[in-house]
């Protein structure tokens, strides 16, 4: 068996490779991850093409028996990176681009700076914190905390990184934090239903992209990936819960504190105006260059569209999820077949902080801990809800790629039908 290959053998291997961690590291589900790399291979040369997947590395070779290769998956890219990465995927497949003007990008990829440097991070953190309070606790008091305790989250965020222990402890010490201002401002009667109040600026941080993303790869068999996102969700969720209950147990919160309350103290307009807070903060967060964010923004408020209409047909949120992620899954699919240069991951991603499943998932642990007696109607709102986004996920997928294949094929039959320049058709 051979030890190593050829000199471009071991090029090809590496850029492929490094695509395949540069993929993951963008939040794309494995077997997704897997199917695209494979697509570029085949277009390099190299159909036998071999790999495996996982959350926090690679393993590819170019064909049974031959070298492999294997990258680790560093951390998550920002969504201008994620974008870059598919500029990169394209042109590999399309042949424009050549294999070692791809491997200097994806090497500098990291190292890709900030679009709006730290003040963007701040700005964003304040207006993404700003509309999904709009969305999930409309009212203007409980607004108004979300965007005072977003640089705190934003300010701990950047930290975190810098430090191991603090990396470890950031969901319970931002929790604990915004945690303890929220009930010691409910206590003195300033915002209402603390526990919802609490949630938007810490909804960047939770992990229900994560445990959706799991669930979406455990239904496309990739069992070893998909239990362990789910895994590490779910120890993240209960860090942030232990934060929360560590607060409530300092200032001595009673149970009707820890009720799922929501506020309608502004109006039918609070969502209208959140959508596009929500998608400017997001960009200035990560980074998303200008010509996406009305792409962002169009799928967002698709997404919002169907959850509202999903909610009115079915009195239960499960359904509401289910056809918001649908309309997510289906409609990034949509606009990736309509403008090939546009990520559909980059477009994506931001519907899971319009979901929410991680901020249900939040007040069911926090409740199970300090309050049993109110958790069974929170945790099986956000069990449905999870369980709802995560089919969702999977039927959208199906539905765009059995459409895009019908597409193809409707393509095909309308070419053979046309009669060739040359022909004469009243030949016979």
């Amino acid at each position: 068996m051979p030890t190593s290959g050829a000199p471009d053998e071991r090029h090809t291997r590496r850029v492929l490779v490094y695509l395949a961690a540069a993929l993951v590291a963008g939040g794309m589900p494995v077997h997704e991850v897997e199917a695209d790399v494979r697509r570029c291979a085949r277009a390099m040369g190299q159909p036998g093409c071999q790999l495996s997947a996982l959350p926090t590395g690679v393993s590819l070779s170019l064909g049974y028996g031959s070298a492999a290769t294997f990258e680790a998956v560093e951390g998550p890219l920002r969504l201008d990176q994620s974008a870059e990465v598919n500029v990169i995927q394209r042109g590999l497949e399309s042949g424009s681009m050549s294999p070692t003007a791809a491997l200097e990008r994806l090497v500098a990829l990291r190292a890709r700076p900030h679009r709006y440097r730290v003040r963007g991070l701040y700005a964003g953190g304040a207006l993404v914190a700003f509309g999904i309070a709009m969305i999930l606790q409309p009212s203007l008091r409980s607004v108004a905390f979300a965007v005072a305790c977003s640089p705190l989250v934003v300010l701990l965020m950047r930290y975190s990184g810098r430090h191991q222990l603090l990396s470890i402890l950031f969901p319970s010490v931002a929790a604990f934090l915004v945690s303890l201002a929220a009930f010691w401002c409910a206590r003195a009667g300033w915002v209402p239903g603390p526990l919802r109040t609490l949630l938007p600026p810490l909804a960047v941080l939770l992990p229900g992209g994560l445990i959706v993303t799991g669930l979406s790869e455990l239904a496309a068999t990739a069992m070893v990936a998909g239990t362990s996102r789910l895994v590490y969700g779910a120890s993240q969720l209960l860090l942030f819960a232990l934060g929360v209950g560590a607060a409530a147990v300092l200032l001595e919160v009673p149970p009707q504190m820890l009720a799922n309350v929501r506020a309608h103290e502004i109006g039918w307009w609070a969502p209208v105006l959140g959508l596009p807070v929500l998608t400017v903060g997001m960009s200035l967060m990560e980074s998303v260059p200008p010509r996406l964010v009305p792409w962002v923004l169009l799928i967002l408020a698709g997404t919002f569209t169907a959850q509202v209409v999903g909610q009115a047909l079915v009195p239960s949120p499960w359904f509401g999820a289910f056809l918001g992620a649908v309309a997510a899954s289906f409609g990034a699919r949509a606009v990736e077949a309509v403008r090939p240069r546009l990520p559909r991951l980059v477009v994506f991603l931001p519907s899971f902080w319009l979901l929410v499943p991680g901020s249900l998932g939040l007040m069911s642990v926090t409740q199970l801990g300090l309050e049993p007696g109110l958790a069974s109607s929170t945790l099986g709102l956000s069990v449905g809800v999870v369980c709802g986004t995560a089919i969702g996920l999977v039927v959208g997928s199906s539905v765009a790629s059995a459409a895009w294949f019908l597409g193809r094929v409707s393509r095909y039959q309308l070419r053979r039908r046309r009669p060739s320049p040359g022909s004469d058709p009243t030949a016979g």
